[in-house]
C-alpha cells in the first residue's frame, strides 16, 4: 500500500486542493460507462454496481433552471444544517478531527463543514474523500493512508443524507472488519446533513428536504464520477477508482455551489449553535425507523429486492438520473422539494403515485427488468 504523499497520485477534481483531497485511483482513460438499461440489466443479473459506471446525465436548460432556483431557495437551510452538524462535530472532537467524506454525495458536505469550522472557530482541519460501496465496504487502503498521515487524530466520516441506512450499516461493518484486521478502532458514527431515515445520532436535520447538490451528478462534485471497485482495474494495494470528466468542465458548478452556501454562514451561526446544543443534550438514537416504511412498500408493490426501493429526495433523484425507474411515490404534491422530481419523471415517462403513508417526501422504485 502507498504510504507517503510522494507515492500517491490523487485523481483530479475541480475543487481547490485545500477543500478536499480525493483518495481515488484515476481511471479516466478506461471506458467504464454503458447504456442505462443495459447496465441495469447486468446489475440485476448479479454484476455488482461498482464494477461499471452509469452514463452521466446532462440536464437540459429547464432542469438547470430548477437547480439554480433550488440553490437560491435552500442555500440558507443547507448552511444552517451544515452549521448544526459542524458544531456537534467540533464539540465532540475539537481540533483533533480529520473529515473523511464518502464520495460523492458526502464530498460537498465535508467541504462545507471544513469551511464552517474555519469561519466560526478559525480552525483548519484536513478533509479527504474516499469510496464506500454497498456490500464491499470502505476503501481500507485509503483509511490506512489517512491514519498514517494523521496518526493522532480522530476520523469523522461524513455523508449527505440517509435513505434506508445501507451505508450507515456498511460503515459499521467496515469499522468492525478494520478493527479485526488492524487493531485500530474507528468511530462508526456517520455525520449526515439530513437523516430522514433515522440512521445516525449525528445529523443536521431529519427533515427530508431538497439538498440542491442531489440534483446533479459529477458537475456538482468536482467532475468526479461514482467510485469503482473492479479487479480488472483495481489491485489489492490500490485505492478504489473513479473517473475525472474533463470534457464536462464548461458545465461544472462545483465551486459555485460550495461558495454560495459558504456565504450564508454569517446569518445562521447563532441559530446553528443553539440547535446543535439541543441535539447534543438530546439522547436521540438511530432507530432506522424509515426501514419499516420500506418494508411496507415491499409488500404493497410486491417487490422482493429491498435494493429496488430508494426512499428520500436524494435517493429518488438518483433513481431518475442513473437507474431505470418504475414508479415514483410522492407523499404530498404540494411539497416544494419535488419540482425537479416531477420534471425528471415527466421527461422519462415514469408513473407518479400518491403515497401519503411514509416518513419520506418521495421514494423511487427501480423497475425489475426480469
Amino acid at each position: 500500500m502507498k504510504n507517503t504523499k510522494e507515492d500517491v497520485a490523487y485523481i483530479n477534481s475541480t475543487y481547490r486542493e485545500e477543500d478536499v483531497i480525493f483518495l481515488l485511483k484515476d481511471l479516466s482513460n478506461f471506458n467504464l460507462e454503458g447504456a442505462t438499461e443495459e447496465r441495469e440489466a447486468r446489475v440485476q443479473r448479479g454484476e455488482h454496481y461498482s464494477e461499471s459506471l452509469p452514463l452521466e446525465y446532462q440536464p437540459p436548460s429547464a432542469y438547470m433552471h430548477l437547480y439554480y432556483d433550488a440553490l437560491q431557495d435552500y442555500k440558507k437551510k443547507v448552511a444552517l444544517y451544515i452549521g448544526v452538524l459542524a458544531e456537534q462535530i467540533y464539540h465532540k472532537n475539537g481540533k483533533n478531527t480529520v473529515l473523511v467524506s464518502l464520495a460523492r454525495a458526502g464530498t460537498p458536505i465535508g467541504i462545507l463543514i471544513r469551511r464552517y469550522l474555519i469561519f466560526k472557530y478559525n480552525v483548519t482541519i484536513p478533509h479527504y474523500s474516499i469510496s464506500i460501496i454497498r456490500g464491499k465496504g470502505f476503501d481500507s487502503n485509503a483509511v490506512k493512508y489517512i491514519i498514517h498521515e494523521h496518526p493522532n487524530k480522530t476520523i469523522q466520516f461524513v455523508d449527505g443524507w440517509s435513505g434506508k441506512g445501507a451505508i450507515s450499516k456498511e460503515l459499521t461493518h467496515s469499522c468492525e472488519k478494520f478493527f479485526s484486521e488492524t487493531g485500530i478502532e474507528l468511530n462508526d458514527t456517520l455525520a449526515l446533513l439530513a437523516d430522514p431515515g433515522h440512521c445516525s445520532t449525528l445529523y443536521g436535520t431529519r427533515d427530508d428536504f431538497l439538498i440542491p447538490n442531489a440534483c446533479l451528478n459529477s458537475t456538482v462534485t468536482g467532475l468526479v464520477s461514482r467510485t469503482v471497485l473492479n479487479s480488472a482495474y483495481i489491485g489489492p494495494a490500490d485505492f478504489h477508482g473513479a473517473k475525472f470528466y474533463q470534457e464536462l468542465k464548461e458545465a461544472d458548478v462545483s465551486n459555485q455551489y460550495v461558495d454560495v452556501i459558504t456565504e450564508e454562514f454569517e446569518g445562521i451561526k447563532a441559530n446553528a449553535s443553539l440547535r446543535a446544543q439541543i441535539l447534543l443534550e438530546d439522547s436521540n438514537s438511530a432507530t432506522f425507523k424509515g426501514l419499516e416504511t420500506v418494508k411496507e412498500m415491499m409488500g404493497v408493490f410486491e417487490i422482493s429486492n429491498i435494493n429496488f426501493i430508494k426512499p428520500g429526495v436524494g435517493e429518488t433523484t438518483r433513481v431518475l438520473l442513473r437507474r431505470v425507474p418504475w414508479k415514483i411515490l410522492i407523499k404530498d404534491f404540494n411539497s416544494p422539494y419535488i419540482k425537479h422530481i416531477l420534471l425528471l419523471a415527466e421527461e422519462r415517462k415514469v408513473e407518479i403515485v400518491h403515497y401519503p403513508d411514509m416518513d419520506y417526501t418521495c421514494c423511487g422504485l427501480i423497475k425489475p427488468l426480469n
